[in-house]
């Protein structure tokens, strides 16, 4: 499932195609046909982030909600003037087109049109979205620090805080030496301070290299103009040895996922 950097740079590259203009939106697939009767050929206002929530605002008042969930894809395919819009690939929910690009949505776990009240609704569920400029971290770490859950359950508690998925989770614990299984209430305040930092910088990294890497290149003695691969990219997310110290990574089952962690450097 897509993180929440992924969901906003959707909304950011998506907005420099799609708002302002008058856009088509269809159904290839039928399944959302009536939803996008309300809004075809409505002009798009503004895409808003929250979480890993997407949020279309049309001139018309109404709001589309997107959510991928596991299987949920985008595709962009621009337009020459004048050229024809593709014909749709494979099951396609939503289809957004205007006269110079065309994006494609497919296998969503939500796609829907409502009112800005039902968007209000789902937004009242959730927890503050560390990438979003009207964040209240205090809102995350007044309910980290009462509870009795570990944090690695917590980070993925979307109610808690939103758009943190298993790899930032893992990275973020593992940077700033916290075993997933700690409990939240036997966490400081300033540990828990110092943590939604490292999850903001860590997310606005990924918005901006359009990828998740937590490493500290310094760390690897590469230049940093070389893409890092794969294997390089986390310290401890899906590697068998800890990139700091070498020990073997474990694994503990927190929310139902696996997390990541070096039992050297972050001890219990």
């Amino acid at each position: 499932m897509p993180e929440g950097h992924t969901i906003h740079r959707i909304a950011s590259d998506h907005a420099k195609l799609l708002v302002g203009r008058s856009v088509s939106v269809s159904s290839p697939q039928g399944r959302f046909s009536a939803d996008a009767a309300l809004v075809d050929g409505d002009v798009l206002d503004r895409i808003e982030a929250y979480g890993k929530h997407l949020f279309l605002w049309w001139r018309s008042g109404y709001v589309g909600h997107v959510h991928l969930g596991l299987f949920g894809r985008f595709r962009v395919q621009k337009l020459t003037i004048g050229e024809a819009e593709p014909v749709p690939v494979g099951a396609v929910r939503m289809r957004l087109s205007t006269t110079s690009s065309v994006i494609d949505l497919a296998g969503p776990t939500a796609c829907a049109i409502f009112t800005a009240s039902e968007r209000d609704a789902i937004v009242d569920r959730l927890g503050p979205d560390p990438l979003r400029s009207d964040a209240q971290p205090a809102r995350a770490i007044e309910r980290i620090s009462r509870s009795g859950q570990a944090l690695g359950a917590l980070l993925l508690d979307q109610s808690v805080l939103c758009g943190v998925g298993n790899v930032y989770r893992a990275e973020a614990l593992f940077v700033n030496g916290l075993h997933p299984s700690r409990r939240g209430r036997d966490t400081s305040p300033d540990e828990l301070v110092t943590l939604w930092g490292t999850v903001v910088s860590m997310l606005c990294k990924g918005v901006k290299d359009n990828r998740i890497v937590t490493v500290d290149r310094r760390e690897l003695g590469v230049s940093s103009n070389r893409r890092l691969r794969r294997g390089e990219a986390t310290y401890v997310y899906h590697r068998d040895l800890c990139l700091r110290c070498g020990t073997p990574i474990q694994t503990v089952k927190l929310a139902g996922r696996p997390c990541y962690y070096c039992p050297r450097c972050q001890p219990s």
